[in-house]
């Protein structure tokens, strides 16, 4: 059984070496869906009763751990130094250093890789994080799998 969440958040980035536009700073209003794969629990009397996992707590973890981190935040490549350094010049700037060019397939699989290890199987389902999708416009998405 599969079961997939969507959480909203908005974020700036820029790639640098782009022939096009978006060489320059842009944002936009990302989605990210989460699919996890297990089987039902079937265990009386735990909240968890006929779920692969709640809901809640999927959302619970992919927001600390991916979208509070990224929500509002500008997304700056580690080695893009003159964007860096701007963004140091501001006070209070919520920055975060990406350790590759911040394009949607990198931030699908910087997802991923994030989350792979926090959903846990604790009832015995074989739970699993099979995808991870970047929608970055609504026409445009990527999925990350694990390698």
């Amino acid at each position: 059984m599969e079961i997939t969440t969507r959480l909203e958040f908005d974020a700036g980035h820029r790639i640098p070496d782009h022939k096009s536009q978006c060489r320059n700073l842009h944002g936009h209003r990302y989605a990210i869906e989460i699919t996890l794969s297990g089987d039902i629990i079937q265990t009386a009397s735990v909240s968890e009763n006929g779920m692969v996992m709640d809901f809640a707590d999927v959302k619970r973890i992919a927001r600390e751990t991916v979208v509070d981190p990224w929500d509002h935040a500008f997304i700056v490549y580690e080695n893009d130094h003159v964007i860096r350094d701007f963004l140091n010049s501001l006070p209070n700037h919520k920055t975060v250093i990406f350790p590759s060019v911040p394009t949607a397939e990198n931030m699908a699989a910087q997802a991923f890789k994030l989350l792979k290890n926090q959903y846990q199987d604790t009832f015995g389902n074989q739970l699993k994080l099979v995808r991870v999708r970047l929608y970055e416009t609504p026409n445009s998405w990527t999925d990350a799998f694990d390698a």
